[in-house]
């Protein structure tokens, strides 16, 4: 029987294979743990869930002080790509690299699918 971090890591690469402009991603936990991920040799996992993490929760601090509703996705866009943070139920985040010129709204649709599969599995 396969673990839950090996299911997960599945889901993360299921990802990618679906949407090409997906370059990477990961779920970290909302501690800032690495729980899974698919991301490019090089990467400081412990860095960028720390950071991931602390960047889901400001957004949903500000969303909520702002009056904006729930938070859906904090999303960083940079001159080599873009970044989309994304709830995976209460206790992970998920973390997904694009290419800058991929299409936001199939970036979004399968990162939200991706959550909801992947909140099931934690």
């Amino acid at each position: 029987m396969r673990s839950r971090t090996e299911m997960m890591v599945d889901r993360l690469r299921d990802l990618q294979a679906g949407t090409p402009d997906i370059e990477a991603s990961a779920v970290v936990s909302v501690d800032g743990l690495i729980m899974a991920s698919s991301l490019p040799a090089g990467v400081d996992e412990d860095r960028i869930s720390a950071m991931s993490a602390a960047m889901l929760s400001l957004g949903d601090r500000i969303a909520s002080e702002l009056s904006r509703g729930k938070l859906e996705r904090v999303y960083i866009s940079g001159d080599a790509g873009i970044i989309v943070l994304m709830a995976v139920g209460e206790d992970a985040v998920l973390t997904v690299l694009a290419r800058s010129k991929a299409k936001l709204g199939l970036i979004f649709l399968d990162a939200s699918r991706a959550t909801e599969d992947l909140a099931r599995l934690i």
